[in-house]
């Protein structure tokens, strides 16, 4: 596996950093693991299975993934209003990624509950 060194002084320059910035935040990584879980969510659903989530922070993150083209967003024209969420290609791509650090935690977590 190749390496992601950091080539640049700042490690918002490198590939990690770029990586980081589309998925930072507390709610995104759970955003697009439910829709690769779901394939496609309407809001109120992914309101649903976030829990806690504030309505301006569930706005806020679907709007910075889209924006990110992480996913997409199909609007109905009817009332009331109809959207539905799914992942783009590229959103897709970053699950092999999420599915790894599903299955590191599997992997460590019960090294500290001891």
């Amino acid at each position: 596996m190749a390496s992601c060194p950091p080539s640049a002084s700042e490690i918002d320059e490198t590939g990690f950093g770029y990586t980081l910035s589309l998925i930072n935040g507390k709610y995104k990584m759970a955003i697009l693991y439910w829709l690769s879980e779901h394939g496609v969510l309407r809001y109120s659903q992914l309101k649903r299975d976030l829990g806690a989530i504030s309505h301006k922070t569930l706005s806020a993150s679907l709007k910075e993934l889209e924006s990110d083209g992480l996913l997409t967003r199909k609007e109905y024209p009817q009332i009331p209003p109809k959207v539905e969420y799914s992942l783009s290609e590229m959103g897709r791509s970053l699950i092999p990624i999420l599915d790894a650090m599903c299955q590191w935690g599997e992997d460590h977590r019960r090294d500290t509950e001891a």
